[in-house]
């Protein structure tokens, strides 16, 4: 597994940042469960964990606390998150610094450990003050329970007014942003990246998969009418094929899933290539519900996407891996380049309240 600089941090961290929304009441349910996850993730060499206070009402970050109780805290990239309700009261959300302070220690429980890597704030909040957020943020530094702060889905005049904040008023920057970004879904690739390699940001993109559309499963001649998961089954919605929108994305899959076959790949493997081929992107964040799911995302980190060559092209695979030739050649796969989602607007939701 390879590893990136985290912005200017000085931090290495694996092409492969682990995601853990789906451990817990929301996916797998069993904890034993997505701790082997966890624990295969990091036998493959991810050294990168994502998760969130509000993952499953905070259960997703138990989850990590116990595998990090096995001595492994210090192998590990910990990064969580602070902004979505925790509760029925109307201060238990946002990033307002008497929010902040409470819920840093509040996952630091949870989460089994005395620091934070990686602390970011999971939306940005218009109404409040960035000087309050990073003011709270660099008190939690200072501390010592948080080592670097982070941002996202914020807009790219958000991502520049936190800067010059914090360079105006002595503060913790950010540095990183965490934003959506997949072949479906590129509106961050016009501004929010070049913003932040503009100032030395990391980028740890989410839903490299556009939510499951580009996992595979999604093609014109598949059965539809299987079981699905109960997290598939409270997002039904998204995958409404009577939706015109639906619709062109299932073209878009199925035109991208016959590229990536031409080239000797899955789709999986491809999405996931195509996002840690953009020179600003630090790394994607996976978030495998089942080990099934995990073991078919890992092999992307092997993916070199060529555009001078015949095609994409592996550098090495899993031991028993067998590899077939590109055939087609690669530099920006076509079908979804019409689409300029922006993080400006409302996120697509990934979840049952929250995308990544």
């Amino acid at each position: 597994m390879g590893h990136r600089p985290l912005g200017r941090t000085g931090v290495s961290v694996s092409k492969l940042c682990l995601g853990t929304m789906m451990f817990g009441d929301w996916g797998t349910k069993d904890h034993d469960e997505s701790i082997r996850i966890i624990h295969r993730a990091l036998e493959a060499g991810i050294n990168f964990i994502d998760t969130a206070d509000a993952y499953s009402a905070g259960e997703s970050e138990e989850i990590v606390g116990k595998v990090l109780a096995g001595g492994r805290r210090d192998d590990v990239v910990l990064a969580t998150k602070v902004w979505f309700p925790m509760g029925e009261d109307a201060n238990r959300r946002g990033a307002s610094r008497r929010w902040i302070m409470h819920e840093a220690e509040e996952s630091l429980r949870r989460l089994g450990t005395d620091w934070i890597d990686l602390y970011q704030i999971h939306r940005y909040q218009p109404d409040t003050d960035i000087e309050e957020t990073l003011g709270a943020l660099t008190d939690l530094v200072h501390q010592g329970k948080v080592r670097y702060i982070g941002s996202s889905t914020f807009p790219p005049s958000a991502i520049v007014e936190a800067q010059w904040a914090a360079r105006d008023r002595h503060l913790q920057r950010f540095v990183c942003e965490q934003p959506p970004y997949s072949m479906l879904v590129r509106g961050i690739e016009a501004e929010v990246l070049p913003t932040c390699a503009r100032y030395g940001m990391g980028v740890i993109s989410w839903s490299p998969l556009a939510g499951g559309w580009l996992s595979g499963r999604y093609r014109q001649d598949a059965d539809q009418t299987r079981p699905f998961s109960a997290a598939r089954r409270r997002l039904a919605e998204r995958f409404d094929l009577s939706l015109p929108a639906n619709q062109r994305k299932l073209e878009a899959a199925e035109a991208l899933a016959q590229l990536a076959e031409e080239a000797g790949m899955s789709l999986i493997e491809l999405a996931i290539a195509f996002v840690l081929n953009h020179p600003a992107v630090t790394a994607a964040i996976i978030g495998p519900r089942t080990m099934e799911q995990l073991e078919s995302q890992l092999p992307a980190a092997d993916v070199v996407l060529d555009p001078g060559a015949a095609g994409p092209h592996r550098r090495a695979r899993p031991a028993g891996h067998q590899s077939q030739p590109g055939r087609r050649r690669l530099g920006q796969p076509g079908p979804a380049a019409s689409d300029t989602t922006s993080v400006g607007g409302p996120p697509p939701e990934d979840g049952p309240r929250l995308t990544c």
